[in-house]
């Protein structure tokens, strides 16, 4: 397994590649958020503060554009404000520092790969947070998907959250993806998933 403490050699070609992939990602992370922030019908801004609605475009039964201001990490997880907003961004920053590290000593191109998407993702959520205190998260599979909605015994609420919209008052739970996402979650989540196996087959050859 690659440890990026151990001062591999730098493979020039390799890391140019790598930030080729993370200016890509970067580019159109924030060229996605631009779109949001300017389009009257999301109201970003007015929403920001929490004073006001955020809005939303539907698209389809599968997909849907919804204006979020994230607060925590992806997905929405662990919210987080005053102090602790930059805390947040200070781990986000140490974290794609270290990959940013690795990427310099990544001696395979599908390790180089996956640690361009997670530092390219990292950047572009890092900076919505300096800017606003929060990120823009827009892309909504809640659903129902297809119209597809069924009833949740209690039994089995556990499941709610896990790709399927909340329930309504009704009781009944629609089938879909919980979290309100934007293009750099996407990259950190596929790059993370390439790292993980990327190192098993580090593992498996070494």
């Amino acid at each position: 397994m690659l440890n990026p403490a151990k001062g591999e050699s730098i493979n020039l070609a390799r890391f140019a590649w790598g930030l080729a992939i993370i200016g890509v990602i970067f580019f159109f992370d924030q060229l996605t958020k631009y779109f949001v922030l300017n389009t009257d019908t999301f109201n970003a801004l007015g929403c920001l503060n929490g004073t006001e609605y955020c809005g939303r475009i539907e698209l389809s039964s599968l997909v849907d554009l919804s204006m979020v201001w994230n607060r925590g990490f992806s997905f929405g997880l662990a919210q987080s404000e005053g102090i602790w907003r930059w805390i947040l961004a200070g781990v986000q920053l140490a974290i794609g520092g270290l990959f940013f590290v690795w990427l310099l000593r990544a001696r395979y191109r599908l390790t180089a790969l996956a640690l361009a998407m997670v530092v390219g993702g990292a950047v572009g959520n890092l900076v919505d947070r300096v800017r606003f205190g929060a990120v823009v998260d827009f892309i909504d599979f809640s659903g129902p998907w297809f119209g597809i909605q069924f009833p949740l015994p209690d039994a089995l609420s556990f499941i709610e959250g896990i790709f399927t919209a909340p329930r309504n008052q009704d009781g009944v739970l629609g089938l879909g993806f919980p979290y309100v996402f934007n293009i750099a979650d996407s990259a950190i989540t596929v790059g993370a998933i390439l790292l993980i196996v990327d190192q098993f087959l580090l593992k498996r050859h070494s």
